[in-house]
């Protein structure tokens, strides 16, 4: 009965903080509806917008999944139908290849993958076809002239119509060239187009191969000449979400080598960066340190550390950036080590996710509350210093709670999304809910695919994507790739006139056509498909076969 009563508490407790969530994001979502829509950003003191970023309403694509996962079907399906018909990156716009990257195609992509669970007329084969997939690849088009480079490294700034200006500086930060393996491979692997992923890749290999002797990449480098123009190594501002899709591009893909780059960063940084459990910034080929400082974008850190299972470093990270939040109600922007306190210029907090990010992925992980009491801490700082009548704005200086007039996107996107499922331990983001109630869904070519069942990976800006709809279009793809080999090898034989067929002696050693194949493979051999054979079991006959059997009333 006890545990019952404390499980009941705790629901309780979940539903009136989710409730308070839900209100903040309304207050904010609404004010940008009323006063800034169609502009990029909500200008909170003046009740007005600006465009900040592009000129694609940016707001609204960042916060469309966010709306969704407060369970707001009518509201997303309304807001998908209004950027299918209003938004155009047919501009002459110079944009940011970084953040029109992280917020407008992962945005669309995020809200493509969760059409089907918000109820929208679907296109038959989706997720492998869409509006919004199609506005996602429209979108990372306009990007891909910045990646044509000698380097394969892209430049910082894209204009939308014209490509890169002649004018254009070299110099882009790490994490803008490192950053784009999530959001490209999805589009490639959904929509079938190599164009994407290879451009993301040939990226992240020209980066991985100027790292220092010490095994540490500098923070701005001109992406014609490779060198270093800013030598400082560490893992904030300018690196931060480059080292994040190591890691979770590996996951997404099931990619060792990824991974693989990610843990020799890793044993460079815990070796050179790393006291006391925070990170410093060093000089990237000395290792001598160069910055005593802790970052507010750093505050990611320990959430990735602990999707690699290391949990001791990351709760005591977490405890000393904590500490930093509780100091002043928020995280500034720096924060001196050996001082203890703010830098000069540097005192503002714009709302930023990561630390709540982090306590997400630690509840997550160790169901400890010491993650629920920063969610709640958060909440209350933002409410009581930042909420003004037109949203919620930036605070200037945390010392005096001086507020900025700007609202960032990634409000919307990340700080509210991830307070919300903070506080909501059975989201079906998190695989939460029972088998057979509806957490997952068909997809694919004749519904063969299960979708939506567990282990979505957030890209950098909170955007939800589904490992399994990438397997489900690229096996598709395969598919017909294997079918269309087949019928040319039928109609193009392959061998040359006058050539003989093998001797019997060498023919011996195969076993004849009839007898089925063995499935155990030689390391390095790969299976051979018989012609016209149908190149994979359907879905439903191998989950049969394993004694697994989805029906629609399961």
């Amino acid at each position: 009965s006890s545990m019952l009563d404390i499980f009941r508490a705790k629901c309780l407790c979940f539903l009136l903080v989710g409730g308070r969530i839900k209100s903040m994001f309304y207050h904010a979502y609404n004010s940008y509806l009323d006063n800034a829509f169609p502009y990029d950003e909500l200008r909170p003191l003046t009740c007005d917008g600006q465009d900040t970023w592009g000129s694609f309403s940016l707001t609204l694509i960042d916060a469309l999944d966010t709306l969704l996962v407060l369970g707001n079907q009518t509201e997303f399906q309304r807001v998908a139908s209004i950027l299918q018909d209003t938004v155009d990156f047919d501009i002459d716009v110079n944009a940011s290849v970084f953040e029109t990257n992280i917020r407008v195609v992962g945005g669309l992509l995020s809200a493509h993958l969760l059409a089907g669970r918000a109820g929208m007329e679907l296109e038959p084969g989706w997720p492998c076809s869409g509006p919004l997939l199609r506005m996602a690849a429209e979108a990372a088009r306009r990007l891909i002239p910045a990646f044509q480079t000698p380097t394969g490294m892209p430049y910082g700034t894209v204009n939308l119509l014209h490509g890169v200006s002649p004018t254009e500086t070299p110099v882009t930060c790490t994490a803008g060239v490192g950053t784009f393996i999530l959001e490209f491979a999805t589009l490639s692997r959904l929509t079938g187009d190599p164009t994407f992923e290879d451009v993301a890749r040939r990226a992240l290999t020209a980066l991985w191969k100027t790292r220092s002797d010490i095994g540490l990449v500098g923070n701005h480098i001109d992406v014609l000449s490779k060198k270093w123009v800013a030598q400082d190594a560490g893992i904030g501002a300018g690196v931060d979400s480059y080292f994040e899709y190591l890691v979770k591009g590996a996951i997404l893909l099931q990619d060792e080598e990824l991974l693989n780059m990610f843990h020799a960063y890793d044993a460079a940084i815990q070796n050179y960066t790393r006291f006391d459990d925070w990170y410093l910034w060093v000089q990237m080929h000395k290792g001598t340190v160069s910055m005593p400082i802790f970052q507010s974008l750093e505050a990611f850190w320990p959430g990735l550390q602990s999707l690699l299972g290391n949990l001791d470093s990351a709760v005591r990270t977490f405890q000393n950036y904590y500490s930093v939040w509780r100091q002043f109600g928020g995280l500034p922007e720096f924060y001196s080590i050996p001082q203890g306190y703010t830098v000069d210029k540097r005192e503002g907090y714009p709302l930023r996710p990561e630390l709540i990010e982090s306590a997400m992925y630690l509840f997550r992980a160790t169901g400890d509350h010491t993650y629920l009491q920063l969610g709640l801490d958060a909440l209350e700082s933002i409410e009581k210093v930042s909420r003004t009548p037109c949203g919620y704005a930036s605070v200037k200086d945390l010392r005096d709670h001086q507020l900025d007039n700007r609202m960032e996107s990634f409000f919307l996107a990340e700080t509210i999304k991830y307070l919300y499922l903070l506080f909501d331990p059975t989201h079906f983001l998190h695989g939460g809910g029972m088998e057979g109630d509806g957490s997952w869904e068909e997809g694919g070519e004749g519904g063969q695919c299960v979708l939506g069942a567990g282990g979505f990976i957030f890209n950098t800006e909170a955007h939800p994507l589904d490992p399994a709809a990438l397997y489900c279009c690229s096996r598709h793809s395969k598919e017909r790739q294997e079918l269309r080999d087949a019928l040319l090898s039928l109609s193009h034989p392959k061998k040359k006139a006058g050539s003989q067929s093998k001797p019997a002696d060498e023919r011996a050693g195969e076993p004849p056509q009839s007898q089925s194949e063995s499935i155990a493979l030689k390391p390095g051999e790969k299976k051979t498909l018989p012609t016209l054979s149908c190149p994979v079991q359907p879905f439903s006959a191998r989950l049969s076969v394993l004694g697994q059997v989805f029906s629609d009333n399961s």
